[in-house]
């Protein structure tokens, strides 16, 4: 229910018709949404490996990280934990709930209209995660369930109209000639990949909390989880898709923008009573999503924190007093609100969901060759091999789309193919995308903070970064990264007592 709670969310009701407009033909449009599970396949079997090395331990990518590139030193994990807490919003659903919720109620949509509502159900969200995580489970089952059949009933609606049981005329019209239209741009394929990898964005979730999972072998009830919903998502969102082309006229997908589920229901019901079905779905669908990114993601600054990489790491990694990371599902809250408050509504969807995903695309990079490194450095300490190992094809093939998906943006896309308005309609088209350079700047942000904090003010100063760690109420550790001059470190040195 976690993975699928993530799954199931704004993805498969808004990114259709961006990636039927960046690829150009219904034929490369299926091929996509065939690959993007295929590539998470591949995810999946790494996680599983790296997860049975490290199974005592959440947060996923922040631990296998960690692990991987202990050299140099805090820099893998500090870059990590700073892009990660500056992204940490769940803005694009929020945004999407926004939408649709005036859609629903027959709402005059406007930019402040948009905020309100997304302000005010990023709030509601955030506030259940906050208070109790039995309760927000619960919440994410209850609403992943209604989510399943929701999703049923979109794909039963698009079988009636493959049948002909429907009022639309020649449902299998966008069928023909499927590769017409086809474009090889890669920026226009690249785009069409994050769209698709955010629909599937969630196949992990459950890895963020592998620690509290119970049972005699967790790894194994996390990756049989992942798999399961994975096979239940891509069956859904197939059909999904199948329905949409059969429905809708091509070029009038193409300029749905996140609208497509709704322009749907309306070809398929008209204005009747059923027509309103599809908002109450997506409204629920988004919600339920941010719960359960909220209940996943706060684990992961959580051990952010407590590897000492945050400031005041006493507050981010206590569970003190409702026994929930309190102090991360805050902060994810605040940098909901600034980024809700601060992007372009018009633009706000493509932007945060394009950033999201560039900046992560160098760490899913690193944690495949990261899986390499480990093993070497297991066999080398004569260490048994993970339990579950991942073959090298799906270590190569997660690699190969983290590349792809970095490269292919900076080629300039074609006319009428970008995905926001505010870059290429106003640079000349050489210049690479806006969400590419904000990634980039990030990271590179990430770099400077490492060299001043771990580097020159030490250099300065005379003193070294080490790790001090302490067990805080409750039996969790806490790593803290403090300063320690020579003399100290010598003196503890030889007192017996090893902080590092």
């Amino acid at each position: 229910m976690l993975n699928l709670g993530q799954m199931l969310g704004s993805g498969i009701f808004s990114v259709p018709g961006v990636v039927l407009n960046s690829v150009g033909s219904t034929g490369l449009f299926f091929l996509i949404w065939i690959l993007a599970p295929v590539f998470a396949v591949a995810g999946l079997a790494l996680y599983s490996e790296l997860g049975s090395m490290f199974p005592n331990r959440s947060g996923a990518e922040v631990v296998y990280l960690e692990q991987a590139y202990p050299r140099p030193k805090f820099l893998v994990p500090i870059s990590f934990a700073v892009t990660t807490v500056l992204l940490s919003f769940s803005a694009t659903n929020s945004i999407v709930f926004a939408q649709y919720f005036m859609t629903l109620f027959d709402i005059t949509a406007t930019s402040a209209k948009q905020t309100i509502l997304a302000l005010s159900v990023a709030t509601f969200a955030v506030a259940v995660v906050a208070l109790s995580t039995k309760w927000s489970l619960r919440v994410v089952n209850a609403i992943t369930a209604i989510k399943v059949l929701s999703q049923i009933f979109v794909v039963a609606a698009g079988l009636a109209v493959l049948a002909g049981l429907t009022w639309i005329k020649d449902p299998l019209s966008n069928f023909a000639d499927p590769w017409a239209g086809s474009t090889l741009n890669g920026n226009a394929l690249a785009t069409a990949f994050v769209k698709t990898h955010f629909a599937f964005v969630g196949w992990h979730n459950a890895f963020n909390v592998l620690a509290e999972v119970k049972g005699r072998d967790p790894v194994r009830t996390v990756r049989n989880a992942g798999r399961i919903a994975l096979a239940l998502a891509t069956t859904l969102f197939l059909l999904t898709n199948v329905a949409y082309i059969a429905a809708i006229p091509k070029d009038e997908i193409k300029l749905s923008g996140q609208l497509v589920g709704a322009l749907f229901f309306k070809k398929v019901f008209g204005d009747s009573w059923a027509a309103k079905i599809l908002p109450v779905m997506v409204v629920f669908s988004c919600l339920g999503n941010i719960i359960a990114v909220t209940v996943g993601q706060a684990r992961v600054i959580r051990e952010v924190a407590r590897q000492g990489l945050l400031p005041w790491p006493e507050f981010f990694a206590s569970t003190v007093p409702f026994g929930t990371p309190l102090g991360p599902v805050l902060l994810k809250y605040l940098l909901t609100v600034l980024v809700i408050l601060v992007i372009p509504a018009a633009d706000a969807f493509n932007f945060l969901l394009d950033l999201a995903s560039y900046p992560n695309l160098f760490f899913s990079t690193a944690t495949a060759v990261g899986i390499w490194l480990l093993r070497k450095r297991r066999s080398i300490a004569g260490i048994a091999s993970a339990r579950y190992k991942a073959a090298n094809i799906w270590v190569v093939m997660y690699l190969g789309s983290s590349i792809f998906l970095i490269i292919m943006p900076w080629i300039p896309p074609q006319k009428g193919r970008a995905d926001v308005s505010f870059w290429y309609a106003t640079v000349h088209l050489s210049l690479a995308n806006r969400y590419c350079v904000v990634g980039v700047g990030i990271l590179l942000a990430c770099a400077l903070y490492y060299y001043v904090w771990i580097i020159l003010l030490p250099r300065i100063g005379g003193y070294e970064i080490v790790e001090d760690v302490e067990e805080l109420q409750g039996g969790a550790r806490l790593a803290r990264l403090v300063r320690k001059h020579p003399s100290t470190l010598n003196a503890q040195a030889l007192s017996g007592h090893n902080h590092i």
